[in-house]
């Protein structure tokens, strides 16, 4: 299959590893003049600035709210803020100092970056310029590792934005699956003039999250493989310091809490990052992406050389803006690095940069448009600000659209006469229908991910143990003590996205209890799940590639799949019915409970 002008057999090591040196010259940053005592110590300072999760936001705007972005630390996002700081600390710094790259999932996550995907493809023929390439190229980004999220819309428009970009996308554990050679650039190395000893050369060794190989399996099988970050970081490292490099940077789509969502699935960790400073020396700082975490700086001491390696991941979004500062010395001949330091730079301190705005500001106004195209109406308002704790029917609409659609799907088949079952969970707390016209943009944040759908077939026995398994998320809590709402859940840091209800069965869930024993009075139609009853069960593709390490569901045997967004799927539904009424489909059938009294 071609992909553009590229073909994806033809991205290999040869390709990425000759990116060209940047920065040619330089302004001084920091030198030091002989004294009267003899010479003083060469020096030479420059920042790294980056970025990670941007997750398609260039303006500070929310698609699914129509208004501007606010959250309740009043942060800001989007490109056009960001730009803003990076014009400051390259004016502070000299721009030939620095450097700003990125650790990934850029090209998913808002209506903006979906729009050119999907509505308005970036892949058509003679068809528009990613927004994200745009802005990013409009502010100098000068490398970019591959995040996850990037395989979302298949290998074809993850290869025409990498074309459409003119720094280099980097996964040096991206490989071919025929070939075992990367895919992308491994690696992309920066030179930078200095006013005495010879040019300083900056290494930035991109990683990405072996979690692709199940997250978007259906896009990648076959095609790519995704080896440790570890593995690869111990090739790659020597190589670069063999190349010259006084300086190696790693950007790293990938948390630093060495933990994994997928189990034993795959023999590889998904938050890393701790573990490649621990691992590889010869690494000097890794900007830390995937986690969605804000990490002003941690220090992480390498098991060979005891060397500290510095850390830092900016908060998602564009809501900060890591600064790693190096200090250099010349010294026999050579550069080597004194000092690192990190901090973070918030974006809500700064007006979004106009240049970015203006030049995007068409194809915000399309997408705005798109947004609120009117194509329902609702007999009354839902929202999903009780979703985590309570059975809302906000949530009831999106399994009730997945379990007719699946029911659709297997007429006429083997399995048309089992009951189908549905999971969602609470995306997004302040999700909402109004009651009226629904627009896109309404049905659209309810799922606010590019999931797709799939049935598969479990037994009453395994759903129980799926059941037991999402229960973890609320925290124990004792019959008698009080209850607040905005502390029972997430419990061992598990996300909202994490915790999934069921349609079509009926339960209680005792968080009195411990997690693994709190599901009871688990009932189909009014009688007692069968341990050994059939059911089909309609889930999306996440869940069923071992997202959240959900037990069972990957294993089971897979009896329809749709490459349909479930986002879409609403959207179409909503379109046909024209009216959304939850008295047709909308009922409490889960609730919280301690020794059998509700909780609410």
């Amino acid at each position: 299959m071609a992909f553009d002008r590229r073909t994806f057999l033809g991205t290999t090591a040869a390709t990425g590893a000759a990116v060209a040196l940047a920065g040619a010259t330089s302004t001084p940053a920091a030198a030091q003049q002989q004294d009267v005592k003899g010479p003083a110590p060469r020096t030479y300072a420059f920042t790294v600035m980056g970025t990670t999760d941007l997750h398609g936001n260039v303006f500070n705007w929310d698609y699914f709210t129509d208004k501007e972005f606010d959250d309740k630390a009043h942060n800001d996002v989007g490109l056009a803020k960001i730009s803003t700081l990076v014009n400051q600390v390259r004016a502070e710094k000299g721009r030939r100092n620095t450097l700003l790259i990125d650790a990934g999932d850029t090209i998913q996550g808002t209506q903006l970056s979906y729009y050119y995907a999907k509505v308005d493809p970036i892949t058509a023929r003679r068809g528009p310029v990613h927004p994200m390439a745009q802005a990013m190229n409009a502010i100098g980004y000068d490398a970019a590792a591959l995040g996850n999220h990037e395989f979302n819309y298949g290998i074809p428009v993850l290869r025409k934005f990498e074309e459409q970009c003119d720094f280099p996308l980097l996964g040096a554990n991206a490989l071919d699956a025929k070939t075992l050679r990367p895919a992308f650039a491994p690696y992309s190395m920066h030179r930078l003039r200095t006013p005495c000893g010879r040019d300083v050369k900056v290494a930035v060794l991109g990683l990405t999250n072996p979690g692709i190989a199940i997250w978007d399996k259906a896009n990648v099988q076959g095609k790519m493989t995704f080896p440790g970050l570890e593995e690869q970081a111990a090739k790659y490292v020597p190589k670069l310091r063999s190349m010259g490099a006084d300086v190696v940077i790693v950007s790293a789509h990938s948390g630093s809490s060495g933990t994994s969502s997928y189990g034993d699935q795959l023999p590889h960790i998904e938050n890393a990052a701790g573990l490649v400073a621990e691992q590889v020396p010869g690494i000097d700082a890794i900007l830390v992406g995937h986690a969605h975490t804000e990490i002003p700086e941690y220090r992480v001491k390498n098991k060979a050389t005891g060397k500290d390696v510095v850390l830092s991941e900016p908060l998602k979004w564009g809501q900060r803006l890591t600064l790693f500062d190096f200090e250099l010395t010349w010294a026999k001949g050579r550069w080597s690095v004194a000092k690192v330091a990190a901090r973070v730079l918030n974006s809500n301190t700064v007006a979004e940069d106009a240049k970015i705005t203006r030049l995007l500001s068409d194809e915000h106004r399309k997408v705005v448009a798109y947004v609120n195209q009117v194509i329902g109406t609702s007999t009354q308002a839902m929202s999903s600000a009780d979703g985590p704790v309570k059975d809302v029917a906000i949530i009831d609409l999106i399994n009730h659209v997945q379990a007719e659609t699946v029911k659709a799907a297997l007429a006429g088949t083997e399995w048309a006469a089992l009951p189908v079952l549905s999971q969602a969970s609470c995306f997004s707390r302040t999700a909402a229908i109004p009651a009226g016209q629904v627009t896109i943009r309404d049905a659209a944040g309810l799922y606010p991910f590019e999931n797709t759908m799939e049935a598969r077939l479990l037994t009453g026995a395994q759903l129980k143990d799926y059941l037991e398994y999402s229960a973890r998320y609320f925290v124990r809590t004792a019959p008698g003590d009080a209850v607040d709402p905005a502390k029972l859940t997430n419990a061992e840091s598990i996300p909202d996205y994490n915790y999934d209800a069921v349609y079509g069965l009926a339960y209680d869930i005792d968080i009195a209890q411990p997690a693994g024993s709190r599901i009871t009075g688990l009932t189909f139609q009014g009688k007692a799940v069968d341990p050994a009853a059939r059911f089909v069960f309609a889930v999306n593709n996440y869940r069923a590639s071992g997202g959240g390490n959900f037990p069972h569901v990957p294993q089971a045997k897979q009896l329809w799949s749709n490459s349909d967004e479930i986002r879409n799927t609403i959207i179409q539904w909503v379109k046909a019915k024209g009216t959304i009424d939850p008295a047709q489909f909308a009922s409490v059938d889960w609730r919280l409970t301690r020794a059998g009294v509700p909780v609410f």
